[in-house]
This record gives C-alpha cells, structure tokens and sequence, in this order.
C-alpha cells in the first residue's frame, strides 16, 4: 500500500477520504510526495477520463524504492539511457521532459529522401543526440506506462486507456518550448452518436496544417487498421478516424514495406496484435493528408510492444504472470546491441532484468550483454539464448 503526503497530511491508499484529499490536492494544484523511501519522491495527479490518479513525473522512477509501484528499472538497461541529459532534458522545476528530435515539424523542400526514418545507425556515439520518430514513439509510450503488465490487468486496457495516458504523457512534454501535446493528434475513442463533435475537435486541432505561410507539420499517433491500394500509393486507414484520408506516396510505401518488414510480419501473424504508426503529417494539394515520415510498432493484445517473435514469445509468458513486468524498449538503439528485452521487478531477493541473444547475435553482442550484466550486481539475470534451445523458466 503507498504512502503519501499532501501537505501536512499523510496517509495511504486506503485512507476514508481520501479521494478527497486527491480532488482538494488537485484543485489546489498540490504535489504529493511518495513516501516509498527518504528523500520523498515528488508525483503529480492527473485527470484519466474523468478519474484523478497519482502518476511519477516524468522520468523519477529511479527515486522510488525498487517496491513501490512507481519505481522504473534502469535506464541504461534500455534505450533510453542513451538520451537522458541529451535528447531528453528533465525540467524539474515545471515537470516536464525537454526534447529534441532529429525530424522536422515544419515542411521541407522536396528531397530524394523517402518518407520513412533510417535504421538506427550502427554509431553508439550517435545514439543520444536527438529522438527518432520511432524513439519519440517509444518514449510516450513508456512515460504512458502502456509498458507495465499484471496478469491483474488482464482484460482491462482498451484503446480508451492507451488514448487518455498518452495524451497525459504528451502533456509533460515540450519541443522548442511548446508542448507536445499542441502538435500530436491521437484519435479519441470514437462513438458514433458523437461523430459530428469528434469531428469538429480533430478539424479545429488540425486547423494549423492548412494555414497561409510556413507550412507545419502535426504528429499523429494512431492504430493503422488497413493501407488500402490506390491510384498512386496507398490510403492509410487509421483506427477510430473512420473518414479520415490520409495518403501515402508509392515510393514511400514501398520504403515502409522495407524497413518494417518485421513489423508486418508480426502483425499479420496474429488477429489480436496492433500495428501502431506515428507519423508527421502536413497538407498536400487540394487540401490532402499526406504522411512526411513514418514509423511503426507492433504491439500485443494487451499493448506491449514487441519487435520480434521471441520478443511476443517472452511478453505472452510475462503477461501470464501475476508479477509486475516491465517491456524494455530501443529507442534509437541499433538491432545489434542488447538492452534488457523486459524487467521483473518484484522477483525475491531482487529485480530480474530479462534478456533475449537473438540467433544473429555475435561475439560483440555478447560482450555487450556481458558488460551490462556486471555492471548491475543488484539485479538477476535471466537470459534466454534462442540458438541454444526453448525458453528458459521465469525467474521466482
């Protein structure tokens, strides 16, 4: 049961009032302070449809007690470790994560360049400078806590949990000094007794992409339901956006079936996986969507991500569990180099990082893999190396 302060006031979860003591909190626009361990670890309370949660600020899961539900494993464990203090900058003062990214948000001139970002390059030097648009991805959806499981949660995350969490998420964010969340467009869970005023909202949001001079571009984040064929391309049908046009180029398409061909191939191995597409989007002739640049990620049924089939292998025997696992992510990091494919946090005597060494894997990734286990002593290691036969049993 955790444990906070308002004020003067401390209490559990369990305290009579106190989802009364949330709501004057959040009216009064109080921080409430986790008392998993000293110093007490700053939270924010957010409105979730309607619902007030106490949520971490963003990235401050490293100053929670290993068993409190906020802590957050390692960053170096992950991707992320790369671009802390660089492409990602915490303002601690206001509670917001400072980003910068290595695509554009206004229109470029016509290039040769195809609309899909490149492969994460083979250069660790280059790693933490700026957010790709697939890292970018990766980083709402892990400050949206969509990386977290319990099999206590099965049947219980729906689209209208992934859109509210990750317009918070968005929220806590900032590019250039605006918020993130002015420039992403996530289509709200759609209701067909409420489409004119879904309508209405995501045409006032868009209003900005077919204004006189600059010509900007938006973000959207959105489950792809189909890539229907057209004349010259394809028309890119989004989940809960039923009406939407937007049109992707044929050369792009093409460079999409390319670099995603994984991606493709694990959402087409299983009707219960989404294929999630970020995307940057700006007006065409004649008023159009058209997609700048791509990116996309499978996620399993509960909305974990995965980038292979050990990797859907691992999260189906995770989300079985009744143990809280964390989904590790790339970020911008290379295909070849190890990260933590998941964490087991409430493993006894201590967390397990969990690792998958893919049959590809060479005497460099096991060096890599080597490294990264002796530098955290305090945690297990489970490893699972695919070339030498079926999963291993789960720690604990």
């Amino acid at each position: 049961m955790r444990r906070f302060r308002f004020d003067s006031v401390e209490c559990d979860e369990d305290h009579p009032d106190f989802a009364g003591l949330l709501a004057r909190a959040y009216r009064a626009k109080v921080r409430p302070l986790c008392l998993c361990r000293e110093p007490a670890a700053p939270m924010y309370i957010a409105d979730i449809g309607n619902q007030l949660v106490i949520k971490r600020m963003p990235l401050s899961g490293g100053g929670h007690d290993p068993a409190c539900p906020s802590y957050e494993p390692p960053y170096e464990l992950s991707g992320l470790g790369p671009l802390m203090g660089t492409a990602i900058q915490m303002d601690a003062s206001v509670g917001t994560a400072s980003l910068k990214l290595d695509f554009s948000l206004s229109k470029r001139a016509a290039t040769n360049r195809p609309g899909v970002p490149e492969p994460a390059g083979e250069s660790v030097k280059a790693e933490g400078r700026k957010l790709s648009l697939r890292a970018l991805l990766h980083f709402l959806w892990h400050e949206s806590g969509l990386t977290e499981w319990t099999a206590h949660w099965a049947g219980k995350r729906h689209w209208w949990q992934v859109y509210h969490h990750l317009l918070e998420a968005a929220g806590n964010m900032a590019v250039r000094g605006e918020s993130l969340s002015e420039r992403l467009i996530i289509p709200e869970p759609f209701k067909a007794e409420e489409k004119t005023v879904i309508e209405h909202r995501r045409a006032q949001k868009m209003a900005g992409l077919f204004q006189q001079g600059p010509k900007r571009l938006m973000l959207l984040l959105g489950e792809v339901k189909e890539f229907a064929e057209t004349r010259d391309g394809r028309l890119v049908v989004v989940k809960h956006m039923p009406g939407f046009r937007l049109y992707l180029d044929e050369n792009a398409w093409k460079s999409v079936q390319r670099r995603f061909e994984a991606e493709f191939a694990l959402w087409q191995s299983g009707e219960n996986l989404h294929l999630m597409l970020i995307a940057t989007i700006g007006s065409g002739k004649a008023g159009i969507v058209t997609i700048d640049e791509i990116a996309l990620m499978c996620v399993s049924e509960q909305w974990l991500p995965i980038e292979n089939a050990f990797e859907q292998r691992l999260v189906e025997r995770l989300t079985r569990l009744r143990l809280k696992s964390v989904k590790g992510l790339r970020f911008n990091l290379a295909q070849n180099r190890p990260l933590a494919n998941a964490m087991l946090l409430e493993t006894r005597p201590c967390p397990h990082a969990l690792y998958i060494v893919p049959p590809s894997a060479d005497a460099d990734f096991e060096e890599a893999l080597k490294d990264m286990i002796e530098a955290r002593p305090d945690l297990g290691a489970w490893i699972w190396r695919v070339a030498e036969g079926d999963m291993p049993a789960m720690p604990g």
